[in-house]
Parts: C-alpha cells; structure tokens; sequence
C-alpha cells in the first residue's frame, strides 16, 4: 500500500537551496506564497549557509524551517524525505549527487521534482525504482526545468489543441527555438560534462544518448525512425535556417516518454524533433555553421580528459550565473509547428520572460512541485512520470499565472 502522508509538517523541501538556482527558487517561494498558502522548508549541508540564505528572504521567511543533510547520508535523507509531501532538488549533477535522494523518496512514498538533463541517469533510476514507487505511492518527475517543461507542455498543449479542431492529434510535431537569450547554465554544463565522460566506458550511457526512446517504460524502448539530430538546413515552416538545439538530446526523450505514459495519446507512430532558428536566407546560413561547429568542437573537447579539464577552467560551474539584471533581460520563445492528420499544419508559441536556465527555471520547477502536490493520487498514482504525464493541463494555468510563461496557438 502507498505510503501515508497526512501527517508530513512540510508540503515542500527544496534541497540544494543555497545553491544559485535554489536561492532563485527560495527567493520565489517567499514572495509568491505566505506561511498559510505553503508549509515548506530549506535543505542543505551547510546549518550556517542556511541561515545566511534565510537571513536574505527577508520577514515572510520567518516561518521556514531549515534541514541539514548531505546528498550523501542516507539516514539524513530517509529523515528529510519522511517530513514533507514533495522533494524539489537543485543538487547535480544528479548522475552524482542524485541518486540517494531519488531512492529515499521511492521508500517513503514522497512526491520529487528535479532539474535533471541527464538522460542515462535518469534511465537508471527509472530502471532501478519504478516498482518501489509504485510500491510506495511515490511521484517521481526529472526534467521539470527549461529542460524539459516548455518542449513537454508545448507539445501537450499543441496536441490537445489540434485534437479539439480535428479529432486526433498530430502526426509529427517539430520545435523550433526562435529566440533564447540567457547564459548557459553551469549545472547544466557540469551534467553534459559528466555525460561525455561516461560515454566513452558505459554502454548504457551510449544507449541513452543515442536512442530517442530510451526513458520509454521498459519494453517500449523501441519506436519508428525519429528525425534525430537536425542538421544544419533550411526549414521552409520556420522560414529560417537551422542548427541543432543542445537540449533537444534530453526533451525528445521527455516528449516521447509522455507519450508512453499516456497510453500513446498522440500515436504510436508520433515523430517529434527539436533545432534552434540562426535566421533568415542570408546570413542565418553561416551562424547555423557556426552553431553546429561550436557544439562540435565542445563535445569532442567534452569526451578527453584533458581537454575536458581545460573548458572547467573557463566555462561556467555550478553555482555560478548571472546578475539579477541579466536574468530579468532574459526569455525564450519556442515555435511548435504540427501536422495534423488531414494534413494541415498547426502552429503554436511558448515563450518565458526570464532566462531559461535560471530565472524562468526557478519559478518552473516552484509550480511544478507545488502543482504536484495537489495531483490526487487516484489519478496519478507512484511512478516515475514526466511533467506532461503527471500534472498535464493542471501546470499550464500554474505557469501562465505565476511564471511567466504563456502558452498560445497561432493559427
């Protein structure tokens, strides 16, 4: 029988919270939500660090509470996961400094949201907690970041949209990123790190970034052809040329596990692809050339360790970002064009006012958890999910309303 969890003091432990994106996220729960809207509380190793970050949150922090445990403690973190209905972790890269807390939320039936990229390690945890979480009434939901929550939704929402006008969804949908102004994340560049490291010695890391269905439940790891990574081209829809998108690796994976979980709501058949817009016939040809050497040169770089130890020294680490005012300069705005099965093409828009790695991350994954929160369990029951699967159209008024995003079709 699931786990009860009527008696947890906390609707929400964020761990990681000093931290640069769980300061983000500590700072947005306290200006969004008073003590009588959320019970919730800060994680991390450092008992004077917390204090530090509570000090910064102002009076309306007053009633948080804090938690010291390491990622590394199993006992610290069965006790952190018995206190509270959901788990927001910040802490990676998750392949890690992860995998713990994931297994004490499996054991005591407590919901988890996270910011993971990390497509092999997310496959392992899959793999190796389903049936515990199932077991236990845990909701286990990776990617709830700008990896993967637009690319998720975008294609949900499009989706449900085109089924309300046709009677069936589409047949393919492709992404296509128009605009993304925001610095990398250092998090994220640790994870993709970590990543091109163990593909050169694990199998199932090669696997994981090679095959588009491989967070697909077990059995369902196999599909149709997808489009893979996009080359450099000239997309006719988007009136733009186009280079691949580094997230695309992660969010198809997301998109087609959704598609799994909802019991192949958008077909078995569903092809879905993701490259970023570099302009228009002129000059959008040698900036996709550029992009696409860019990410070449990194991943080979990426791959040899002392190479690999030479970008550490100039790229950005985790904990690092950019000042509140770069943040606020920051968005994104994403163009999903769909195929519908009587052959018309669909086209949506989602777009976020803040950078995607951080300040629109932070508010993202805040409603995430707490839209998890309130999913009754008799409709979602313990598993692991993606952000689509488990909370759907729930999220999008959440992110409409609080986060800044907005979702819209365009014809």
């Amino acid at each position: 029988m699931p786990t009860q969890q009527s008696d947890r003091p906390f609707d929400v432990v964020l761990v990681g919270a000093t931290g640069y994106v769980g300061a983000l996220i500590a700072e947005y729960m306290t200006k969004s939500y008073s003590d009588n809207e959320l019970r919730w509380a800060i994680a991390g190793r450092s008992a004077a660090k917390l204090d530090a970050l509570k000090g910064t949150l102002g009076e309306r922090a007053g009633r948080v509470q804090t938690i010291v445990a390491d990622t590394a403690d199993r006992r610290a973190l069965d006790a952190l996961a018995a206190q509270t209905h959901v788990v927001l972790t910040t802490v990676g890269p998750y392949a890690k400094y992860g995998s713990e807390l994931v297994a004490a939320c499996a054991r005591a039936g407590t919901d988890y949201v996270d910011l993971a990229g990390e497509a092999p390690w997310i496959q392992r945890m899959i793999d190796a907690h389903q049936k515990e979480a199932e077991a236990s009434g845990a909701r286990i939901v990776p990617c709830c970041g700008f990896d993967s929550i637009p690319s998720d939704l975008g294609v949900l929402f499009l989706n449900d949209e085109v089924t309300k006008r046709t009677g069936a969804p589409c047949t393919a949908i492709k992404m296509r990123v128009k605009a993304m102004r925001g610095g990398a994340s250092g998090g994220t560049i640790a994870s993709m790190m970590h990543m091109a490291e163990d593909a050169w010695t694990d199998s199932v890391t090669r696997d994981a970034l090679t095959n588009p269905y491989a967070l697909n439940p077990q059995g369902e790891r196999k599909g149709p052809r997808q489009p893979g990574l996009i080359p450099v081209t000239y997309d006719g829809d988007a009136g733009a040329w186009t280079a691949p998108f580094v997230m695309a690796a992660i969010n198809t994976r997301v998109v087609h596990r959704s598609n799994a979980l909802m019991n192949y709501a958008y077909g078995r058949d569903f092809k879905y692809d993701e490259a970023m817009m570099t302009g228009g016939p002129l000059l959008g040809a040698p900036a996709a050339v550029a992009l696409a050497g860019g990410m070449g040169i990194f991943g080979l770089a990426a791959a040899f360790s002392p190479t690999r130890a030479l970008l550490s020294t100039f790229l950005p680490k985790p904990g690092e970002g950019p000042t509140p005012e770069q943040r606020e300069r920051g968005n994104f705005d994403l163009r999903f064009t769909g195929i519908a099965k009587n052959g018309r093409a669909f086209k949506a828009r989602v777009t976020g006012d803040r950078d995607p790695g951080y300040g629109s991350t932070a508010k993202m994954i805040a409603e995430a958890a707490l839209c998890l929160r309130h999913v009754d369990r008799a409709e979602v029951a313990g598993g692991f999910w993606t952000p689509a699967s488990a909370m759907g159209q729930r999220l999008i008024p959440r992110l409409t309303e609080k986060a800044g995003l907005t979702f819209e079709m365009l014809n």
